[in-house]
């Protein structure tokens, strides 16, 4: 009776071990800086945490073979940094730079000096510009319009348009793609 039920908690417990289609790396980086002053002393901790997302997916997946080639898929890369002055958080800042999908169509947000890029993946080329404001919104600013967008809790990308037409206000969800 021992050995059946044995056998099953092994099969079990080891079919949620083999069947892994994502490769995960953290990384978190901790600087900590003391200052002595007039005032006495206090301490500066930043701590950056890199996570790497990468789908595994295989080049031939119906093939025979035992070793099979991975397939190269995009790295979702997000990066938070958090600054804290004697225990208290001064700034948090987390790079959305990743690939999107809105209606089909997929899209890189890309970092660079002042925000972020909007990039068409189909052709490469550059639909926009993400700039952050100081209430941690961005405005978004392309050849024909102006809008408004945010990150909500999911990642993904939330433009809001006004629409002077019709008087309302049009709402973009540009889903990450993981």
């Amino acid at each position: 009776m021992k050995a059946p039920l044995i056998g099953l908690l092994f099969l079990f417990t080891t079919s949620n071990i083999i069947a892994q289609n994502i490769d995960v790396k953290d990384e978190t980086k901790t600087t900590t800086i003391t200052i002595k002053d007039s005032k006495g002393e206090s301490k500066i901790v930043e701590t950056e945490k890199t996570k790497e997302v990468q789908e595994l997916e295989f080049e031939n997946p119906n093939s025979s073979s035992l070793n099979k080639d991975v397939k190269p898929t995009p790295v979702n890369v997000t990066t938070t940094s958090e600054v804290r002055v004697d225990g208290q958080t001064k700034s948090i800042n987390i790079d959305h730079s990743s690939y999107y999908d809105l209606k089909g169509t997929k899209y890189e947000i890309k970092s660079d000096n002042n925000g972020y890029l909007l990039l068409n993946k189909k052709d490469n080329s550059s639909n926009g510009l993400l700039r952050k404001t100081s209430n941690n919104n961005y405005i978004f600013t392309s050849k024909n319009r102006v809008s408004v967008g945010y990150f909500n809790e999911k990642g993904n990308l939330i433009l809001e348009t006004y629409d002077p037409k019709t008087d309302r206000m049009i709402l973009e969800e540009f889903v990450i793609t993981k």
